[in-house]
């Protein structure tokens, strides 16, 4: 199953989620691959690969085989196929090309994983629209804040336009409350507003802030691998499990 991580306000875990989604998984015995469509390569920082040649730019435009930018990770089982600043510029290389749409998706096709999991910028720009074309479902973290319902609204339209267009077995996996603190009460209010809004599409698992996931990148490591028995690491675990159940509770 291929996941896309999405949200186009910026700061709310993201590429977190990415990381140790993918890291949880595998440390459950799945193999999984981590995609990291964001320039800013924030996902690709860490897991520890930095500034590999070729990656996902190469890919996309043609200039190396897919599986030539694929790494292994430290995590048994993970792999990451890693980003590049050179993605600021892929949106005019690809335009030139027909189906540039579904260009992610094409080379996604036919790899050996059970899991693999997107991570995007905070844009619904051309690097999001592969991702959400190549994805089955797609996961939308946010924090549980006032602003937190500001721009879905735009997000779930887009959501619409590619399941109609470009991509109708897209569907929503659910909403991840991510960042959260429960001792804030607009905090918890909020959690109760998203849980009116979107009901069973909200995940019961919910990240909590937690200093540790905030240091396992300077570490090239994520967070579950890091300090598995912090509050964060143990949540994604959690999380891990939530969507592998429902997975397998699907295919019955």
């Amino acid at each position: 199953m291929r996941i896309v991580i999405a949200n186009q306000k910026g700061g709310v875990g993201k590429t977190t989620t990415a990381v140790n989604l993918s890291a949880a998984l595998a440390l459950m015995g799945d193999r999984v691959l981590l995609v990291d469509a964001d320039s800013q390569a924030n996902a690709s920082i860490g897991v520890g690969l930095v500034n590999r040649t070729p990656n996902l730019y190469h890919a996309l435009i043609g200039l190396a085989d897919v599986r030539e930018a694929i790494y292994p990770t430290e995590v048994k089982g993970m792999d990451c196929l890693p980003s590049s600043p050179d993605l600021i510029g892929v949106d005019a290389e690809l335009k030139g090309m027909g189906g540039w749409e579904y260009r992610l998706r094409d080379l996604l096709r036919g790899l050996d994983y059970d899991w693999v999991i997107i991570d995007t910028p905070p844009s619904l720009g051309t690097l999001t629209i592969l991702s959400l074309t190549a994805a089955d479902r797609v996961i939308i973290p946010v924090q549980a804040e006032y602003y937190a319902l500001e721009g879905l609204g735009q997000l779930l339209e887009t959501l619409k336009y590619v399941i109609n267009l470009l991509n109708p077995r897209l569907e929503l996996m659910g909403v991840l409350v991510a960042m959260y603190d429960k001792r804030v009460r607009l905090a918890r209010e909020v959690y109760e507003e998203l849980r009116r809004y979107f009901g069973d599409k909200l995940f019961r698992s919910v990240i909590p802030r937690n200093v540790k996931l905030a240091e396992a990148p300077s570490f090239g490591k994520p967070g579950v691998v890091y300090d598995p028995s912090s509050r964060g690491a143990i949540a994604y675990m959690e999380l891990a499990k939530e969507i592998k159940y429902a997975k397998v509770k699907s295919a019955r």
